[in-house]
C-alpha cells in the first residue's frame, strides 16, 4: 500500500483518514471529541514504541563502539605483555634508522666541535649534504604521489561538477543539485544505496552517480531526502569509522586525505578513548606528511638515545638495529 503513494507518508495518511470519512462513521458516529482522542491515544502509543525502538538502537550502537574500542585495547595490551625474544644488542638497521642514527652521531660531533671553536684541520664543520639530498628526495617521492590531488573543502570532501560531499570519521553527506524547471517529486528519481555501490539520477536521463563506493557503507542506516524540490542530500553511514575516505565512488577525483581538518570532523563528539586512538592516529599521520617520526617510532628513537647515552664506551657509529 505504501508504494502507491509516491509523494509519501502525507499522502498514505490523507488517504486512510479519506477512507474513514467516506465509508464509516468514524467522524459522526461517536461522541464529540471520541475520535479526535482515538486519534491522538493511537499516535501517541506508536510514538512511545518508535522512541523505544530508537533508543535500543542507539544503545546498541553505543555498545558495538565500546566493545570494538575494548577489543583493540585488550589486543593491544596483549601485544605489550608478551615476552619479546632477546635479540644480540648489535643488529641490523633499516635505511631510514641507520641514516637518521648517523646524523644524530654527526650533530653530536659537530656540537663538541663547536666548543672548541674550529675542527682538527681548523676548519669550520661541514654539514652532511649526503643526509640532506636523500631527505629532500624523500620528501619529493610524498609531494609526487599527491600532485594532481584536490585539496579538501571546508567539510573534508569535495566540490564537484555535479555534486558537493563532506565527511566525518563516522559518515558521508552528499548535495546533489538538479538543474529541472519543474519540482521533483520521489517518483522522478532513481536513488539506490547498496552496501558498496550507489546510484542516484532522474528518470529517463543518464545516472549522475551510478559506481562502487570506496568503502563499504551501513545500508540499514543510511538515507535520502528530496529538499525544496531541486537538490537531493544523501547520508551514508560508514562501517570502518577509523578512515577518511579520499573519494565518494571510484570514478570520482581524490582529494588528498593528509590536508584534512579533523576538527572540522566533530571530534568533539567521540568518547574519550575512541578521540584518544583518533587524535594520536592524525597525529602519526601529520608527523608522516612533514617527513617526521611517528609517536612510536620517536618513542624508539628516545629509547635508543637513551642507552647511547648510558653507555658511552660502545661505538654506534656502524652498528645496525632492527
Amino acid at each position: 500500500m505504501a508504494q502507491q503513494h509516491e509523494d509519501g507518508v502525507h499522502q498514505l495518511v490523507d488517504t486512510f483518514f479519506s477512507f474513514l470519512r467516506r465509508k464509516t462513521d468514524f467522524f459522526t458516529g461517536g461522541e464529540q471529541g471520541a475520535a479526535e482522542k482515538l486519534v491522538t491515544d493511537t499516535f501517541k502509543h506508536h510514538q512511545k514504541l518508535g522512541a523505544q525502538v530508537q533508543m535500543e538502537k542507539e544503545v546498541k550502537r553505543e555498545a558495538d563502539k565500546k566493545e570494538k574500542v575494548e577489543r583493540a585495547v585488550i589486543t593491544e595490551v596483549k601485544e605489550k605483555s608478551e615476552p619479546e625474544p632477546k635479540q644480540p644488542k648489535i643488529k641490523e638497521l633499516t635505511d631510514e634508522e641507520a641514516t637518521k642514527l648517523q646524523q644524530e652521531i654527526d650533530q653530536k660531533k659537530e656540537q663538541e666541535s663547536d666548543v672548541d671553536g674550529i675542527t682538527a684541520n681548523g676548519e669550520k664543520p661541514v654539514e652532511n649534504q649526503d643526509s640532506k639530498q636523500a631527505e629532500s628526495e624523500s620528501e619529493g617521492e610524498e609531494d609526487e604521489k599527491d600532485k594532481g590531488k584536490l585539496t579538501p573543502n571546508n567539510g573534508n570532501g569535495a566540490d564537484l561538477p555535479n555534486y558537493r560531499w563532506t565527511q566525518t570519521l563516522s559518515e558521508v553527506d552528499l548535495l546533489v543539485p538538479f538543474q529541472v524547471n519543474f519540482r521533483l517529486k520521489s517518483r522522478d528519481l532513481i536513488v539506490e544505496i547498496q552496501r558498496r555501490h550507489l546510484k542516484l539520477g532522474l528518470r529517463g536521463h543518464p545516472p549522475i552517480i551510478d559506481d562502487e563506493m570506496f568503502n563499504d557503507v551501513k545500508v540499514e542506516e543510511s538515507s535520502w531526502l528530496l529538499e525544496d524540490g531541486k537538490s537531493v542530500n544523501i547520508h551514508l553511514e560508514k562501517i570502518n569509522k577509523m578512515e577518511w575516505w579520499n573519494k565518494v565512488v571510484t570514478t570520482d577525483p581524490e582529494i588528498n586525505t593528509k590536508k584534512i581538518n579533523p576538527e572540522n570532523s566533530k571530534l568533539s563528539d567521540l568518547d574519550g578513548e575512541t578521540r584518544s586512538m583518533v587524535e594520536k592516529m592524525m597525529y602519526d599521520q601529520r608527523q608522516k606528511a612533514m617527513g617526521l617520526p611517528t609517536s612510536e617510532e620517536q618513542k624508539k628513537q628516545d629509547m635508543l638515545k637513551k642507552f647511547m647515552e648510558q653507555h658511552p664506551e660502545m661505538d654506534f657509529s656502524k652498528a645496525k638495529f632492527s
